[in-house]
């Protein structure tokens, strides 16, 4: 082999042993947990659907609320997309809502999106991300409860299992707050 080649070899093994390393940890993320928050007021959050409706957090206040930050770029978002809508249905007829905040991405491809994965979830848009900003939601999916009081009480970074006994319990246990 040329010293060429052996260089070619030897970065292609390192690319693959980087690729391997951010499977591993992305794998580590989806072990992400519910973390009690500081119970701050959360932010304002005025956003329209597909569709024009506005929904404002400040209207859903005396219900429990999961925002949820996501992307359709997002692998870990994607995957999570199921069991927001597994929760919403296990907590149908009572006062809990989720948004899911489609962070800055062209209407055209959220709609793409939402046509070969149908959701029954409140699905708003962001363009140009103040919101997210604003909720310091760097790093996605990101989501957060907020209870019947607009504060938030739980939040987790990267992929969660919403049908996990853990998070129906946090769920359960906002919903029993006043």
């Amino acid at each position: 082999m040329s010293p060429r080649s052996v260089f070619l070899y030897a970065e292609t093994l390192r690319r693959w042993a980087l690729a391997a390393l951010c499977c591993a940890l992305s794998s580590w993320s989806v072990a992400a947990e519910l973390k009690p928050a500081n119970g701050a007021m959360a932010q304002p959050l005025v956003l329209k659907t597909l569709d024009g409706a506005v929904h404002d957090l400040a209207q859903y206040r005396g219900k429990v609320v999961l925002v949820n930050f996501w992307a359709t770029w997002c692998e870990p978002c994607r995957e999570e997309m199921p069991s927001l809508e597994r929760l919403k249905e296990k907590f149908a007829g009572q006062p809990f809502e989720v948004l899911a905040v489609n962070v800055d991405e062209p209407e055209s491809r959220v709609r793409a999106f939402l046509e070969k994965t149908p959701l029954q979830l409140t699905v708003v848009l962001d363009p140009g991300k103040p919101v997210t900003k604003a909720w310091n939601a760097r790093i996605l999916p990101a989501s957060y409860v907020i209870g019947r009081d607009g504060r938030v009480r739980y939040s987790v970074i990267g992929e969660m299992d919403w049908s996990d006994t853990r998070a129906v319990k946090v769920v359960e246990d906002t919903l029993r707050r006043r």
